[in-house]
């Protein structure tokens, strides 16, 4: 296998990982502020870190098939750079979600924005594609 197939590969692994985690701190949360499954609200501070967890999922179902198309369709290696600032773009959601509300807005538009990107660069490539060879 390439090295570059190996990063996309790693990337998704990464971006699940980064789930898992938000996960355990979600369940770890549900203990220090006292929200028993299956409650779905409580403490605000918990609910923050719940929102995180939700939203990362929400966005994987969008990042994870834009992520292989644009590696296929459009190339590997900004694929991999794509795939790096998306796991950040999360890590800084999280982090700043978690603090307050307000502080999020930076790591979402970073995650709208690579998911934009690829989509464009997706969609764009595929096109060009079929005008080239209907």
């Amino acid at each position: 296998m390439a090295p570059m197939d190996i990063g996309i590969w790693l990337i998704l692994a990464l971006a699940c990982v980064e789930l898992i985690v938000f996960s355990a701190l979600v369940g770890r949360a549900r203990e220090k502020y006292g929200v028993p499954a299956p409650a779905t609200s409580g403490n605000p501070d918990w609910e923050r870190l719940n929102r995180v967890h939700q939203n990362s999922l929400e966005q994987m179902v969008v990042f994870t098939p834009l992520f292989f198309l644009y590696a296929t369709f459009v190339g590997k290696f900004t694929a991999l750079i794509l795939g790096v600032v998306f796991l950040l773009a999360r890590i800084a959601y999280a982090v700043g979600y978690a603090k307050a509300p307000e502080k999020r807005a930076a790591g979402s538009a970073a995650t709208f924005l690579v998911q934009i990107w690829m989509a464009i660069g997706v969609i764009g490539s595929l096109l060009w594609r079929f005008s080239v060879n209907p």
